[in-house]
């Protein structure tokens, strides 16, 4: 994973700049603890806006006001998870976090400022965020916090409420679950290829390739949140799949297009009609097959895909 520098420490500066450089870091702890990038944008706000409804004189107390920027957005992404269960059971059919593009990707209509962009390596691949969903908050938050912003056990019992002792548990635990949910990746050059490989014989209605790139066990899982049409529940198996996308291209409009695109920092799909990205398709491989696709198509999760 990679190595950031968390946000702030020991600055004393308290000027707006200096405020304002934060929102990046920001942006990208709340978006890895909470799969939304809408989501995480509401936390970062909230963060600001409680830092700025204390005084002059209580801000300017604060020795290092990135710290204490870090600790408050962590604390709204806790309780924010720790509803997400009961949002999560409402929700119709299967939830899949928010996917983004890569970063010269974004179109005009949506986020335009950098600082709302987050940071693409293995920390936000879909199958890492997927294995998140599978801890529970405190996990959650003990593994970002350590192994992908590097901060010591101790700052993270003070952001926490917690001993030192037991933010590092949480993260050997929440370490024990990430490595029994997901095989060792695939090189990203080998990825490109079996997802352009995937990519054609979709397009062609190969039935037979499809199988061969696909895993025996593989699961499709789609996400339409109920506003468009989607599998309620993941597909399972690598016939099943390839049976049920050439039925989709069967059904396809003739204006549909299929593009080869950075997900998650990794190498995916986009359907595009009329130049509208109306699905996103999220791979993860292992052992030279597909194991796991997920495809986002409520649109209320591909604002950063779609102009206007």
């Amino acid at each position: 994973m990679t190595n950031h520098a968390g946000p702030g420490h020991d600055r004393s500066d308290t000027g707006l700049s200096a405020i304002i450089s934060e929102r990046s870091q920001l942006i990208n702890l709340a978006y890895r603890l909470l799969g939304s990038l809408a989501e995480a944008e509401d936390a970062v706000q909230e963060t600001y806006t409680r830092w700025y409804a204390m005084s002059p004189q209580q801000r300017d107390a604060i020795a290092s006001p990135g710290a204490w920027l870090t600790t408050v957005a962590t604390r709204i992404c806790l309780d924010l998870l720790g509803s997400a269960r009961a949002r999560r059971e409402a929700y119709v059919g299967e939830w899949i976090p928010e996917p983004l593009p890569g970063r010269t990707e974004w179109t005009s209509g949506a986020t335009a400022d950098p600082a709302d962009r987050v940071t693409m390596d293995e920390s936000v691949s879909m199958a890492f965020l997927i294995a998140l969903e599978s801890m529970t908050p405190a996990q959650r938050v003990a593994l970002i916090l350590h192994d992908v912003f590097r901060y010591s056990f101790a700052e993270i019992a003070e952001i926490t409420g917690r001993t030192p002792a037991a933010c590092r548990e949480l993260a050997s635990q929440a370490r024990r679950r990430l490595r029994t949910s997901r095989p060792q990746a695939a090189p990203a050059a080998h990825q490109a290829g079996l997802v352009r490989d995937f990519k054609q014989a979709w397009e062609a209605k190969d039935i037979r390739t499809l199988i061969g790139l696909l895993d025996p066990g593989a699961t499709l899982t789609a996400d339409g949140g109920g506003l468009v049409r989607a599998a309620l529940r993941p597909i399972e198996g690598g016939e099943r799949i390839a049976r049920y996308i050439v039925d989709i291209a069967g059904r396809a409009p003739d204006n549909r297009t299929i593009l080869e695109r950075t997900v998650n920092g990794q190498p995916g799909l986009t359907i595009q009609q009329e130049g509208i990205t109306v699905a996103v398709y999220a791979f993860d491989i292992a052992h030279d097959r597909i194991t796991h696709i997920w495809a986002v198509r409520n649109p209320d999760k591909l604002r950063p895909w779609t102009a206007g």
